[in-house]
């Protein structure tokens, strides 16, 4: 099984979607642009959202099983995805890529 890189690429912030829908919350996201993470596959990464888990866990688990070349060609690189976590007000995109150890 390889571990897969988990490199968080942009964040976004919707401001006006948060004006007209969100509550007001205390602690939002946190993570930052360039944070590198390390999965075996099958366990969330120290310090990664569980939200954000949640959306990229099944990609992250069929790179570690030597999955490639998802949707057809989608990726120019065959052993990557691009996912972004399900928070609408504040999608973070996360850059998933197959290592070699």
């Amino acid at each position: 099984m390889k571990n897969v890189k988990i490199t968080v690429m942009k964040k976004s912030l919707f401001t006006d979607l948060i004006e007209k829908y969100e509550n007001p919350i205390e602690h939002a996201c946190d993570i930052e642009e360039g944070a590198v993470f390390i999965s075996d596959g099958m366990n969330r990464p120290e310090g990664l959202c569980a939200s954000a888990w949640d959306s990229m866990s099944a990609f992250v688990m069929a790179l570690s099983h030597g999955a490639e070349n998802f949707y057809d060609g989608w990726m120019k690189n065959p052993r990557s995805a691009m996912i972004s976590c399900n928070d609408g007000f504040r999608p973070v995109s996360f850059l998933l890529e197959a290592i070699d150890d």
